[in-house]
């Protein structure tokens, strides 16, 4: 580490989802035309639903994003570039771990046909469960409507997955147990690492009938460990604080993190970022969030109205995040992949996601660098910004560019 450093904290926010138009790639992944935030924007126009963005507009998302409601601004405040993935995937944690530095070489595994009957009666045996339900792929609400009554007789837990590689388990709160549901997950995760899965995820829900049925924001994810090293660990191993928030924990198996604060929607999780911020200020480190709710919410259940105002409520967010920074922070905005909530199906769709980052420091000089390949650009730029050296802490950054520079 040296130090002139140019920043002392990196603040990386994930919006979860938010893409801007299908990647070169598209139409290996059926995810021609799609483009998250631009379809979003042109139902709202055609719909008559008000929808702006001035901050984020500010920052100059509008230079990458022409629709309605992202205005021009050629002097925008934030640096910005549209980034490309590398790795064969578009779910979430192969976005991260790219982000993070460590691009994948091979997608992970997909069950469309639900999971090995062998498999899921030695889970069952190990955790003494009279049975599962579902074992299927499925919609995570149209499941509890289903089979939630079910499973409040018998207790046989809900197992479905989806499009992307996740054993996913649905359990009731309090008559099946919190607990005893992150138990099977954890239990589930050995049965995962020999299939390759990248996610088990916990799904609880209370209610008492198809209609009261809701999940909560008890979710947790039980990740494949990731590839080492990435960004986390050379900062952590640096001596600097590595904090996550929201699932960020979850999504890198606990590892490379020295605190964490697991919270689960977009509005917990924003406080709790800037709590987060408060707790380090005058340390030297990362800050790595997660939103949620565009996603989770929004883009799955294809509902462009209910993820325009979720847009919305970030951007009126953004001046706190903003005024909560100080002249040694680098504030990082981006998404993992996009979920078009316009587009066929409830699947994410491959797009090219934002990159802006910006920071009050009087030395900062916003630019403009076009289309990017790769994800892991955001981890060099990292490293980069505490003074880390990007190329010796992850190789795998080698073919990427510093975007604090200019140089590749």
């Amino acid at each position: 580490m040296t130090p002139q450093a140019p920043f002392d904290r990196v603040i990386l926010v994930v919006l979860d989802s938010v893409g801007m138009g299908a990647a070169p790639d598209a139409g290996r992944f059926g995810d021609e035309g799609s483009h998250t935030l631009g379809h979003i924007a042109q139902w709202c126009h055609k719909n008559g639903k008000s929808f702006e963005l001035p901050h984020l507009s500010r920052w100059g998302l509008g230079e990458l994003v022409q629709a309605p409601g992202f205005e021009r601004n050629a002097a925008h405040a934030a640096s910005l570039a549209a980034l490309e993935e590398i790795s064969p995937g578009k779910d979430t944690t192969t976005g991260h771990w790219e982000i993070s530095g460590t691009p994948l070489t091979k997608e992970f595994p997909v069950y469309p046909q639900g999971f090995s009957e062998t498999i899921l009666k030695k889970w069952a045996a190990e955790n003494q469960l009279a049975g599962w339900l579902c074992n299927a792929p499925g919609s995570g609400t149209q499941v509890l409507t289903d089979y939630g009554l079910e499973h409040m007789k018998n207790h046989k837990p809900i197992v479905y997955t989806s499009a992307d590689s996740v054993w996913q388990i649905a359990a009731h709160e309090e008559s099946f147990g919190l607990e005893k549901l992150y138990q099977i997950c954890r239990s589930a995760r050995v049965y995962a690492d020999q299939l390759g899965l990248g996610r088990v995820i916990a799904r609880p829900f209370v209610g008492d009938s198809p209609v009261t049925f809701q999940r909560t924001e008890n979710r947790r994810d039980f990740s494949e460990m990731p590839p080492a090293p990435n960004m986390l660990d050379a900062i952590k191993g640096a001596g600097c604080f590595v904090g996550g928030v929201g699932k960020i924990e979850d999504i890198f198996a606990h590892r490379g993190l020295t605190l964490s604060n697991h919270t689960g929607r977009n509005e917990t999780s924003q406080e709790a970022t800037l709590q987060m911020m408060h707790e380090t200020r005058g340390k030297r480190g990362l800050v790595f969030t997660n939103l949620i709710d565009f996603d989770m919410l929004y883009g799955h259940r294809r509902d462009p109205a209910g993820y325009a105002d979720c847009l919305v409520r970030f951007d009126e967010y953004l001046p706190r995040l903003e005024a909560a920074a100080g002249p040694r922070d680098l504030v990082i905005l981006t998404a993992d992949h996009g979920n078009d909530p316009t587009h066929s199906g409830t699947d994410h769709t491959r797009e090219r996601v934002p990159l802006l980052f910006w920071s009050k420091n009087t030395t900062f000089r916003p630019k403009n660098f076009g289309r990017l390949r790769g994800f892991h650009q955001i981890a060099r730029l990292c490293l980069e910004s505490l003074g880390l050296d990007a190329l010796r802490e992850v190789p795998s950054l080698k073919d990427s560019m510093s975007l604090l520079s200019g140089e590749s």
